[in-house]
């Protein structure tokens, strides 16, 4: 029997705890740094603090922070229904830098009627910036529902942008 490990990396906009196994990426949530000094698993420290099936997701995150990737290529293994593993296989289809709306997407897979429900499998997306529902804006083209909280999904889409906003002051 496989059993999941578990570590927890800081992020520039929070601790993401990454859970996985042999299988694949299981999750990836973002937690909000308070909360992460009291976590019972591993906080790394260097690459011997990271169990082998967990290395290459954490890599791959670092080189996203840095700028450095702008695609995963690591093993994902999400946990859901089936009309979930649609919506989540779905959304890797969106490329990086580039945003659909939920009705963009209820109709790539198909059903524009399926909008809501659309909706709700891209909030129990377990697998936070691999599978990049934060990518998906409402039909009007706003920020809408992010389970990471609205500013993060905004710091990522302007953190994906090719134009980069300089400060004036």
């Amino acid at each position: 029997m496989v059993s999941n490990q578990t570590i927890h990396y800081k992020t520039p906009i929070g601790t993401a705890k990454i859970v996985g196994d042999e299988n694949g990426i299981q999750s990836v949530s973002v937690l909000d740094n308070d909360f992460s000094a009291c976590l019972p698993s591993k906080q790394i420290k260097d690459n011997t603090d990271i169990p082998a099936c967990l290395q290459e997701c954490v890599m791959q995150l670092k080189e996203y922070f840095k700028g450095e990737r702008i695609e995963f290529t690591v093993k994902l293994n999400p946990q859901g229904t089936e009309f979930q593993q649609r919506v989540w296989k779905e959304l890797l289809h969106i490329p990086f830098s580039k945003t659909r709306t939920y009705l963009e997407q209820s109709k790539a897979l198909g059903d524009v009627k399926a909008i809501r429900a659309v909706a709700a499998a891209n909030g129990k997306n377990p697998i936070w910036i691999l599978i990049p529902c934060h990518r998906v804006l409402g039909t009007d083209g706003s920020l809408t529902g992010y389970a990471g909280g609205l500013w993060r999904k905004k710091w990522l889409l302007a953190h994906e942008s090719p134009v980069k906003q300089q400060s004036l002051f």
